[in-house]
């Protein structure tokens, strides 16, 4: 991946909201769904997920700044290994020392391997554990499920955990670092990163959607489908409702092993066609009722 200030556009001393508000204007731009079909926005959206999701984190944006891990998250080699006035002996492995460059023995080498004696078995040693980074769609996080995952060039069957969020990890066991000396493969660690969805949000375990309905709608009320992360369903306006009336769809929201299913909170907008017709304005003209409504009474006091 390509330097993640270069690919959100930003200086290295920018500041975590400005970073936060680059991205979401790029990502609103690139979203998946606002390109239907479009393999190129869809790469270049991921790319910025993926730097964003590294940048965002403070601990990983300060290792990144200092060298010690990559723009995808995976450890840096150390070429700085150095030990202060060491003698060379018979049994050390040779390095350049006299200019005060790096000096280590050849147990130093090997000691690692072999440390986890316990009742007479020797260790054989764990491989290495790799880091990755990947994005997962925000209704994935919510519902969780199987995804197929693009790491390192390779395609992984991976199971998204209901309810996850960015920065937490998904550890794959087994596929890793190979062991130098034969034994268990070290693990993958996935560090998540939930992609922005253009009409729910997430709070704690419920999700809000803001659901616009007509003014006919409202006044007399209906029944409607709405979108959910677990599908469509139908939903019942009551006669009368207004701007900012709150229903609640029960267990729609964040599925989680833990923890009982959230609710879908849904906000209503009673909106007005983009060009009034003159029925409606003729209606409204003639209503009585609507010269004596005052909505604005409470801020007077």
């Amino acid at each position: 991946m390509k330097n993640p200030y270069d690919i959100l556009g930003v200086s290295r001393t920018a500041s975590a909201a400005e970073i936060k508000k680059t991205y979401r204007a790029k990502a609103k731009k690139l979203h998946p769904d606002s390109h239907p079909g479009d393999a190129s926005a869809e790469a270049r959206f991921k790319e910025l997920s993926a730097a964003y999701a590294l940048l965002s984190d403070p601990k990983q944006r300060t290792r990144f700044d200092n060298g010690e891990i990559d723009a995808e998250g995976a450890e840096r080699m150390r070429a700085n290994v150095h030990r202060a006035h060491a003698a060379a002996g018979p049994g050390d492995f040779a390095g350049f020392d006299a200019g005060g460059g790096f000096h280590f023995s050849f147990e130093d080498l090997v000691s690692p391997l072999f440390r986890n004696r316990r009742g007479g078995q020797t260790a054989t040693g764990k491989g290495a554990d790799r880091t990755a980074r990947v994005e997962v769609g925000f209704v994935e996080a919510v519902t969780g499920g199987k995804k197929r995952l693009l790491v390192d060039g390779k395609e992984l069957d991976v199971v998204v955990p209901g309810g996850i969020e960015s920065g937490q990890t998904i550890r794959l066991k087994g596929k890793g670092g190979p062991s130098p000396l034969g034994g268990a493969n070290g693990d993958l660690l996935l560090t998540v990163s939930v992609a922005d969805h253009p009409h729910f949000t997430r709070k704690g375990d419920d999700i809000h959607l803001d659901l616009p309905v007509t003014l006919a709608e409202a006044v007399a009320g209906s029944r409607i489908d709405v979108p959910t992360p677990h599908g469509k369903v139908s939903l019942t306006i009551p006669p009368g409702s207004n701007t900012g009336t709150l229903l609640r769809l029960k267990g729609k929201g964040v599925t989680s092993k833990h923890r009982p299913t959230g609710n879908q909170v849904v906000r209503l907008l009673v909106t007005l066609p983009d060009k009034v017709d003159s029925e409606l304005a003729d209606f409204v003209a003639r209503w009585k009722g609507g010269r004596n409504h005052d909505p604005r009474r409470k801020l007077r006091g």
